[in-house]
């Protein structure tokens, strides 16, 4: 067991957030806490990491253990580059190299004693280095950072010229370098796109170590969850297995413990009639035996009725008129910033009723081609093509940053001058659908948290009754239970919608089409995310397979342009083949050299050798020469891997 948490309750003036939280974690074990928003996530993380502190209970940490903590937006800050941080993730990694370099240069000077002494010190340090993974530092480096996101090219930027999102993922880049024995985190899909998430679900499902996680990625918790620790309505239930999982046990132990309740509450009514009709009889002894049945009555423990949190809004999209079936026509569309080209000639088409989702890598121009269907930028900005909509379109758009709302106004204002045939009481009706009651209508939008502006975006979305919606990240914020809300409303919504989101799930749960934009163009999957996981694949090979048949499909082709093609197809086998000899040659030389410094190691250690000191210094310096060509030709497996 490396973390015990023991009846921890906190409460914040009258607002008991846990009360009597228990559970553990074991070495290596995958946990994930659940709630909705307010649930208390947040503040139990900062309990353990001891940024907060309990009103009773304790938490123990098994001595000795090193902890990783990321918090939600968190960011890094220095005028190092984002490679040179990396590098000071393990300062006893570069210590030992600055180390062995040292004694390195000493050795080639030195004699007798001092040299035999020298090698000793040597040999200890190349140990320790090689038992820390120095060999293989640089390549981990690499491997983490660009499944983060970031390339090559931008291991050189000084970290305090990156953008909020790249700084918040510099800091989980050092936090996984540090490889602690715990890591905590909290909402660590924030600021990465799917293949990023991707990649953090599968190093952190292979990581040799705990992981504490709070996440509102579903596809994500049943990637690496292995127990789910709900906290509800201040309480906690440990259930094990992953997300889905927990999902169906938690439904059986709601429905099963309503179907108790119901049982004993039919059983008290019973016995209650029981007790009424026996004292209607007027005799002692009748009388007697309902004062038995009524003490009998009063030593049942009742069991509470089962309540939902009062977290469910109310939300429904209906279109005020039907459009015409064609909705959307984009044709020929290029966006740049200056020299940078975000896309070019993109087209496609959208049709009454379907359910698009656009993905792609963050920084592609996902959000930038909803901000142009919506006007967003005039003639001459720096895009080009066409953009038509059909007949009684009617467009409503979900801004991501919500700037479509007013920082100064109540929502109560934003609401009514949005919409001023509403009167007060429907407005207000409105705001209570969507969880805003009492004083909370008069709260500045400016002071609302991240979900409560995603819910008002949502209600002034729903007012709208268009019949076309543009929704740029709508689930950012949203806990699981809310997602599932919008997810009933969307796929119940008659109308057409386009979207942007990171979020597989309810990519999976309602697309009907999937656009990816990729390398600056769209490519199109009919289906949702599973059938673009499933098709991405096939597609790119199929492509291929396309390109070298496409001269020998009609009759029009010529002879010329069919061998050309035929080349082409020898040509790509030909050198997937050279990768994958080389690949081999690769693994043979790592093994051959991995093999030859156990061979050292054993030669170091032979008490006959002791004396020998040309021959130990001979082996060190071997020894520390196939260190480095390993690391070299790690480097080349993994960029030949990919590569293949």
């Amino acid at each position: 067991m490396i973390l015990q948490c023991s009846h921890i309750t906190k409460t914040f003036l009258t607002n008991t957030v846990l009360n009597d939280v228990s559970f553990h974690i074991n070495d290596n074990e995958k946990a994930a806490i659940a709630g909705i928003n307010g649930s208390g996530k947040s503040t139990l993380i900062k309990i353990i990491m001891n940024e907060l502190e309990a009103d009773s209970g304790e938490v123990v940490i098994r001595k000795d253990v090193s902890v990783g903590y990321f918090a939600q937006n968190q960011e890094y800050n220095s005028d190092k580059s984002i490679l040179e941080e990396m590098h000071n993730a393990r300062p006893e990694i570069k210590e030992l190299g600055k180390r062995l370099e040292n004694l390195s240069k000493q050795m080639d000077n030195a004699e007798g004693e001092t040299l035999e002494n020298l090698i000793k010190q040597h040999d200890q340090a190349r140990q320790d280095f090689e038992r820390l993974g120095g060999y293989s530092y640089e390549s981990e480096i690499t491997g983490v950072l660009k499944g983060l996101g970031f390339n090559e090219n931008d291991f050189g930027q000084p970290v305090q010229s990156l953008s909020g999102g790249e700084k918040t993922r510099v800091a989980l880049a050092m936090m996984l370098l540090k490889k602690p024995e715990l890591v905590i985190l909290d909402e660590p899909a924030n600021h990465l796109d799917i293949n990023s998430i991707q990649w953090l679900e599968g190093y952190l499902s292979s990581y040799k170590g705990a992981v504490l996680v709070v996440a509102h990625d579903r596809y994500f918790l049943d990637k690496i969850a292995t127990k789910i620790i709900e906290l509800r309505q201040a309480k906690c239930t440990v259930f094990q297995g992953n997300y889905t999982e927990y999902s169906k046990k938690k439904q059986a132990a709601i429905e099963a413990l309503m179907k108790q309740y119901l049982n004993q509450q039919a059983e008290i009514k019973h016995q209650e009639e029981v007790i009424a009709k026996l004292k209607s009889f007027n005799r002692e002894k009748s009388i007697k035996r309902a004062e038995s049945r009524e003490k009998m009555l009063d030593k049942i423990e009742r069991i509470d009725k089962p309540v939902e949190e009062n977290t469910k809004m109310n939300l429904l999209f209906k279109p005020r008129i039907q459009s015409g079936n064609d909705v959307l026509s984009v044709k020929g569309l290029s966006k740049s910033y200056g020299s940078h080209e975000l896309f070019s000639d993109i087209n496609f088409d959208i049709k009454r009723g379907e359910h698009v989702a656009i993905i792609g890598d963050n920084g592609t121009g996902k959000t930038t081609i909803l901000k142009i269907l919506m006007g967003m930028y005039g003639s001459g900005t720096g895009f080009d093509g066409q953009v038509k909509f059909g007949t009684n379109v009617q467009v409503a758009y979900y801004d991501q940053e919500h700037q479509v709302l007013h920082p100064e106004k109540t929502l109560f204002d934003e609401i009514q001058d949005t919409y001023p045939d509403m009167n007060n009481t429907r407005v207000r009706n409105v705001l209570a659908a969507f969880l805003f009651t009492g004083d909370d209508v008069f709260k500045q939008i400016k002071n609302l948290s991240g979900g409560e502006r995603g819910r008002v975006s949502l209600a002034k979305l729903m007012l709208s009754d268009a019949n076309f919606l543009l929704l740029d990240e709508p689930t950012n914020h949203l806990d699981i239970d809310s997602k599932e809300i919008l997810e009933h409303a969307v796929n119940n919504f008659e109308g057409t919608i386009l979207y942007v989101s990171h979020d597989r799930y309810f990519i999976n749960t309602t697309a009907s089409r999937i656009l990816n934009l990729t390398q600056k163009q769209i490519v199109n999957y009919p289906g949702n995310y599973d059938y673009y996981l499933e098709k991405k694949e096939d597609a790119e090979r199929a492509q291929l397979v396309t390109d070298i048949q496409a001269g020998s499909s009609t009759e029009e082709t010529s002879v010329a342009g069919s061998k050309l093609s035929w080349q082409q197809q020898k040509e790509e086998q030909a050198r997937l083949r050279k990768i994958e000899s080389e690949l081999k040659k690769t693994e043979a030389e790592i093994e051959q050299l991995e093999t030859r410094n156990a061979e050292i190691d054993s030669q170091l250690s032979d008490p006959a050798n002791s004396t020998n000191i040309q021959l130990l210094q001979e082996l060190s310096k071997e020894h520390e020469a196939n260190g480095n060509k390993l690391e070299e030709l790690m480097e080349q497996w993994e960029a030949l891997s990919d590569t293949l």
